[in-house]
């Protein structure tokens, strides 16, 4: 119909004008803000308004960057990918900002992989890439959703944990624990031992390497029983 062929012809002109500037901006906002409910629902700091955010002020951004020089004399020759660039520079540090250093690890790498991509695909919006963007995003949620799924499942990664135990008495001999973790598919990768002498126990830091998703209270069991343990826990490692 000519109503519809001239609404999709003004959306996709390559000249900025009123109606594909708001549309790309709701798109965008769209986008961003689906990616962002999945990182809220893992828990992640950056959530729907963030993630909405970042990829509306990308994608404002390249609109920007067409505006200019198409509206103003003497900067027809106008380099849109400037503003480009800029953002980003500008998306990195809102990434940093989303990573959380513990202790020897860092949490929240897919998080600023998410706002990097997220920030992406609003800019694409903004220059009337709508398919790629769709099609960038439904990839993002494959990603965050689907691929997660899987390494839980197939059991893919490893990562560092560190096991602490208060036990009563001074402990020279950490065999009985190695061959415990041993026995349970669990790499020590080395120990600490700290005495107190007044109170006559011993604080035992084993740092292991395991499979990203193990349940670890099993194991905790078998620890638990080989000295009086007075307590048992579990951390990143430190």
């Amino acid at each position: 119909m000519p109503f519809f062929e001239n609404i999709w012809e003004m959306l996709t002109a390559t000249e900025i004008n009123v109606a594909n500037a708001v549309a790309r901006l709701l798109l965008s906002m769209a986008l961003g803000a689906v990616v962002g409910a999945e990182r809220k629902r893992k828990g992640q700091i950056a959530g729907v308004r963030t993630f909405a955010l970042i990829s509306m002020g990308a994608c404002l951004a390249m609109l920007l960057s067409i505006y200019v020089p198409q509206e103003y004399l003497g900067l027809k020759n106008g380099d849109p990918g400037r503003i480009a660039a800029q953002v980003i520079t500008g998306v990195g540090f809102l990434g940093g900002g989303a990573m959380i250093h513990m202790k020897g690890s860092v949490r929240g790498l897919t998080t600023a992989a998410g706002i990097w991509i997220t920030a992406t695909i609003g800019m694409a919006v903004g220059v009337g890439m709508y398919f790629s963007s769709l099609v960038a995003a439904a990839l993002t949620l494959l990603v965050l959703v689907g691929f997660e799924y899987y390494e839980h499942r197939a059991g893919v990664g490893h990562e560092n944990r560190a096991i602490k135990l208060t036990v009563d008495g001074i402990i020279y001999d950490i065999d009985p624990y190695a061959k415990a973790l041993e026995a349970a598919g669990v790499h020590l990768s080395t120990f600490y031992l700290t005495y107190d002498y007044e109170e006559q126990t011993t604080n035992l830091t084993l740092i292991v390497l395991a499979p990203s998703h193990r349940d670890y209270l099993p194991l905790f069991d078998i620890l638990a029983k080989i000295g009086p343990t007075r307590s048992l826990a579990l951390s990143s490692q430190g």
